[in-house]
């Protein structure tokens, strides 16, 4: 490591001697131009007046010093008017006493800080509005105007057109209703060149505007309550409190601009609030979208408990947070951009940090995604019986990384979420009947009666079984082997779960196999079996009692081949007792 350092610090010294020898070559070369030329820096005007926010800016802080001269220079004026220090003056009380009586900026966040103004509105290249004046007698939209080409450094004014209208409109020395019912002497002494009456008026006029809105929500909730039935539940108690506090807030501040604006309360101190009132605002829309989460997160929480879908609370409780953190962020940004913050870099940088994040929990991110859409589509839940590929069990948990499964063989096999929405998954749980299949492969000895004896029989007895569903069951001879005759059965077991069904399955083989027994025959052995045991004799006396049976059947038009009478049919139906006589009867005891 010592050897290691002891190179580096040669190589830096030998690289500080080629760039000083470098610029000691410049200097004797009489070399006075650098390689790469620093692009010209724009010169800094005086006044601000390089964004419309510096010129709103620098407007209010002019007429706020009185420096009504001063405040002359952000207008758009002819080289007459220029001329003329009076005039010049004149127009800027003008100005000032309009905006005093009913005008208003938009908040100065909200003002474009760029050189360029806003591009996003519909107004023309190279004008901004950026408030407006409404009294009984005028009406003026307040324009600013870069009055510079591209060659040039921006210099934003307000209009010819709003100056000229300022100079047309005709107060007549008329005063603020303010200025009418304050004492001399709280107009007199000012503080912040603002008369001190006006700020005893904002700090009067926000506690009335936040006793009154607290009247009228009073007031609105009490009318809800009476006229809204559902006001009273849980669910309604929660929608009320979740709004009550930002409307409250929403109204104190449209309370409180309205009264400041219509009382004439000084521009300088409204321009001063207005950020404070958008963050008021701001802060009431954040507020609304926290109690709604919370109350959306009740709600499906008690909605999910219901329904006993315990697995989707852990994710609704992550998208709960999810949001909170969202919530918070965004108000983070929007605040700093309220203050002047510039966020386009944080949030540049924020956003290749997500970049990085996200590609570095990609697994993660794929089974919380796999968890959502186990949690949506549903094809499992806790306890349900499945096979995912080629694994069988029980369903343990679903959580938000992955699933347990418990094998019949008791061992927990963990699936990743991602995986698992990805897979084939067969729910057994979710049956709502159990096929019964078997297939009889009866001996060559085998007659025709008896094999239709084999086939009334057995379909009357699937017929005849409560636990069969009532949809026709299918008996057929199928087919001929090498070395028996082929019976397929298809039915369905009505059933609440797999183990009834297997109880039912067990009861109907049992009864075949009492039906096959009585016909005489027997089931076959397949060829290449090597039967050991004695043969079973075939029976002539029960073949013969078969045949007449089939007789009597065809003489009577009664044989149910290749269908079966429908009436036959219903008076099969239940005839059967299941369980049989001697099972054990809990339900007895």
């Amino acid at each position: 490591m010592i050897l290691v350092a002891k190179r580096l610090w040669s190589f830096l010294f030998l690289l500080t001697l080629l760039l000083q020898s470098d610029s000691i070559t410049a200097q004797l070369l009489g070399s006075s131009k650098t390689t790469a030329e620093e692009p010209a820096k724009t010169p800094d005007d005086s006044l601000g007046r390089r964004t419309p926010q510096g010129t709103v800016n620098g407007f209010i802080k002019a007429i706020g010093d009185q420096n009504y001269l001063r405040a002359s220079q952000y207008f758009v004026l002819s080289k007459r008017s220029y001329r003329k220090t009076a005039e010049r003056i004149r127009i800027a009380k003008t100005f000032q006493q309009l905006l005093d009586q009913g005008g208003n900026f938009s908040p100065s966040s909200i003002i474009s800080n760029k050189e360029l103004g806003r591009i996003d509105d519909d107004l023309s290249t190279g004008i901004d509005l950026v408030g407006s004046i409404s009294t009984d007698k005028t009406a003026i939209p307040l324009y600013l105007e870069n009055q510079s080409d591209d060659s040039q450094p921006a210099v934003w004014l307000f209009s010819a057109e709003t100056i000229e209208a300022i100079m047309s409109a005709d107060i007549k020395g008329e005063k603020t209703f303010l200025d009418r019912v304050l004492p001399n002497v709280l107009i007199e002494k000012k503080l912040g060149n603002v008369p001190i009456g006006h700020w005893a008026v904002v700090v009067i006029m926000t506690v009335v505007s936040y006793l009154l809105s607290r009247l009228l929500i009073f007031m609105f909730v009490f009318v809800i309550q009476k006229l809204w039935r559902k006001a009273a539940s849980e669910k309604g108690t929660a929608i009320i409190e979740a709004f009550t506090l930002p409307v409250q807030m929403y109204l104190t501040v449209i309370l409180f601009v309205a009264f400041t604006q219509r009382m004439g309360i000084s521009i300088v101190v409204r321009q001063r609030f207005s950020i404070i009132i958008i963050t008021i605002g701001i802060l009431a829309f954040l507020i609304l979208l926290w109690r709604m989460t919370d109350f959306v997160t009740m709600y499906t929480r008690s909605r999910m408990n219901r329904r006993g879908r315990i697995s989707a609370i852990s994710a609704i409780l992550f998208l709960s947070r999810a949001t909170k953190v969202a919530i918070v962020f965004i108000g983070i940004i929007a605040l700093l951009g309220i203050i002047g913050v510039d966020v386009t870099a944080g949030l540049a940088a924020l956003g290749i940090g997500g970049i990085a994040l996200a590609l570095g929990a990609q697994k993660t991110i794929e089974n919380f995604v796999g968890s959502v859409s186990l949690i949506a589509d549903q094809p499992l839940r806790v306890g349900d019986y499945c096979r995912v590929d080629d694994i069988k069990g029980t369903v343990e948990s679903i959580g938000m990384r992955s699933t347990t499964i418990r094998t019949s063989a008791r061992t927990i096999v963990t699936i990743p979420n991602g995986q698992l929405s990805a897979s084939k998954i067969e729910n057994f749980a979710h049956r709502d009947r159990f096929l019964f299949n078997p297939i009889f492969n009866f001996r060559m000895e085998t007659t025709p009666d008896q094999m239709r004896y084999l086939l009334v029989e057995l379909r009357s007895l699937l017929y005849a079984h409560p636990a069969v569903l009532n949809s026709p069951p299918i008996v057929r001879f199928t087919g001929i082997t090498a070395d028996a005759f082929k019976v397929e059965i298809t039915a369905y077991i009505e059933a609440v779960n797999a183990d009834i069904s297997q109880e039912v399955q067990e009861d109907i083989l049992l009864r075949m196999i009492d039906i096959i027994e009585k016909s005489g025959t027997a089931l076959a052995y397949p060829s290449q079996t090597l039967h050991v045991s004695r043969d079973t004799p075939f029976s002539a006396e029960k073949a013969e009692a078969v045949a007449e049976t089939v007789k009597k059947w065809k003489e009577n038009n009664e044989l149910q081949l290749p269908k079966f009478d429908p009436k036959r049919v219903e008076e099969l139906k239940g005839t059967l007792k299941y369980p049989d006589d001697g099972s054990f009867k809990p339900e007895e005891l």
